[in-house]
């Protein structure tokens, strides 16, 4: 029975003495403290955002998937060129239909050519 207590207890320190040769070791430690990941591939915030970037842009993984706020920033980005260019497209439609309103009425206006008549 002793002999079992002292295999116990010669267990434990060997564990404690590697926990702490591990993880006490200070900045020289074995295991350094890992940094937490951040997005790396930042939508560019100089320019629009192109197709390439979409594909290009890679989520770091966090304990539970992705980390929501580098998601929330990448999706409301994405969501705020796309209203720009909805706002764009539908100002360039409006100024095409009123172009084309006002080229059919001048062309309405416009009196028919007339045809020189022959003269007798």
């Amino acid at each position: 029975m002793v002999m079992f207590l002292f295999l116990v207890l010669a267990l434990a320190v060997v564990v404690a003495a590697v926990t702490l040769a591990v993880v006490g070791g200070g900045a020289n430690a074995p295991l350094p403290e890992a940094a937490p990941e951040h997005l790396w591939d930042v939508l560019p915030p100089d320019r629009p955002v192109n197709r390439a970037d979409v594909d290009d842009l890679r989520f770091p993984l966090a304990a539970r998937g992705y980390r929501m706020a580098d998601v929330d920033d990448a999706l409301g980005r994405l969501g705020a060129e796309l209203a720009e260019r909805d706002a764009r497209i539908a100002d360039l439609e409006s100024a095409l239909a009123g172009a084309r309103a006002a080229a059919a009425h001048l062309s309405m206006d416009k009196p028919a050519p007339r045809r020189e008549e022959e003269q007798p």
